[in-house]
């Protein structure tokens, strides 16, 4: 169908390479002896309506940042989704804290709302819904189990720059929220992250882990509890400043042509866009995502369904496996630590407690399209769907084969 590439990202204009330079000219690179990182951090706080934002090293960090200062640790179980980056679990267990998994509710992608209260106990001590691809998790349920429980919401939206749920900015309706600017995001610095709250208490209690337990950012050598450097520096803040002023029209063509697919793909019998929810006011488009069903392509396994498209010149992916499988949790879980901290009853429970059927069959039929390809043309997007319309055309062929 094609052999002309996609966008490249990220995209590269004399602004990025006239502040970038000012940074190094001046020569104070570090956070405290500049002053991009704050003027990032206005900016992005005001763009999203939040009291209060701190920039981190990167979206990793800013999510363990986050749940030092909800006190998140041993004995505690945080619910998350299975359907995620490996960060969103990674930092619970750099906690010595437990995920537990929520199924995935498939037409969406997102954590299944729905079963979120039956999966807490007395030890749960925080929900972690992420919201994959730019879209929203379901946090109308989310919040309302979160308050009926009493517990924090820890909004990861390390995909979701700009997406709203009624009309208010994902990472700002939880106790916290969560960014990454990693090379791929839609707001890119290479690596990079930021935390949103509304909290005076929470943004402190994060400044001063994050400066490695400092009181203040001037208190020298005094420390007011433990901490870890993860810190953004002043060259990836320029850059974030920078990319600020393109996000909101890259944005709107990312939803325009997003939108414009749907209605194509919808009308290929076995091809299933990712639904939004109601509550979904805008969608970020980090990732492009739908379910493929092999049945209505003459049982041509997702595998080959993805070899085609790339050889038709659509770059495409199966998106994650299943993070509750994953043999590094085992692992991580036969450790002498969490063997220390939890009873050996809990831990052989443990896996069992974790089955998400829902999300087994969504990570054997998910493809993404990334959002560099939905910054093309209204052409572009004709051709992604013409090419799935040909390979079913030739699904029979292509089994045979």
């Amino acid at each position: 169908m094609r052999t002309a590439p996609f966008p490249s990202w990220p995209l590269i204009r004399e602004n990025d390479e006239k502040t970038w330079m000012e940074v190094l000219r001046k020569g104070r690179w570090n956070r405290y002896g500049g002053t991009y990182a704050r003027q990032f951090e206005k900016a992005w706080s005001e763009m999203l309506g939040a009291k209060y934002c701190l920039a981190t090293a990167n979206g990793t960090s800013a999510l363990f940042t986050s749940l030092n200062a909800l006190g998140i640790g041993p004995g505690d179980e945080v619910l998350v989704p299975p359907y995620t980056f490996v960060a969103t679990i990674n930092v619970v267990l750099l906690q010595h804290a437990l995920p537990v998994f929520v199924d995935t509710d498939p037409e969406t992608f997102q954590m299944d709302a729905r079963k979120v209260e039956a999966a807490i106990t007395p030890r749960t001590a925080c929900i972690l819904p992420a919201h994959i691809g730019g879209s929203a998790a379901d946090l109308d349920t989310i919040l309302a189990v979160a308050q009926k429980h009493k517990l924090p919401v820890l909004e990861d939206a390390c995909q979701a720059h700009l997406g709203e749920w009624r009309h208010r900015k994902l990472s700002t309706l939880g106790d916290l929220g969560c960014f990454s600017f990693q090379a791929s995001k839609n707001l890119n610095s290479g690596e990079g992250g930021a935390i949103l709250t509304n909290s005076q208490e929470l943004v402190e209690r994060c400044e001063s882990f994050h400066n490695n337990g400092r009181g203040t950012p001037k208190s020298s050598f005094s420390y007011v509890r433990n901490g870890c450097n993860l810190r953004m520096t002043e060259f990836q803040a320029a850059l974030l400043l920078e990319q600020l002023t393109r996000l909101e029209a890259q944005s709107r063509v990312r939803e325009q042509n997003a939108a414009y697919l749907s209605g194509m793909l919808r009308e290929i019998p076995g091809l299933a866009p990712a639904r939004m929810y109601e509550g979904c006011t805008r969608n970020a488009y980090h990732l492009y995502m739908f379910r493929y069903d092999k049945t209505r392509f003459a049982g041509l396994p997702r595998s080959r369904f993805l070899q085609a498209m790339k050889a038709e010149g659509i770059p495409c992916s199966g998106g994650y496996s299943p993070l509750n499988k994953e043999p590094f949790l085992k692992n991580t879980l036969d450790s002498r630590a969490y063997k220390t901290v939890y009873p050996a009853k809990q831990l052989a429970e443990y896996m069992e407690r974790n089955h998400c059927p829902a999300n087994d069959k969504l990570c054997e039929e998910g493809v993404w399209l990334t959002q560099t390809m939905l910054l093309a043309t209204r052409d572009d997007m004709d051709q992604i769907a013409e090419a799935a319309r040909k390979i079913q055309s030739q699904a029979a062929l292509l089994v045979k084969s």
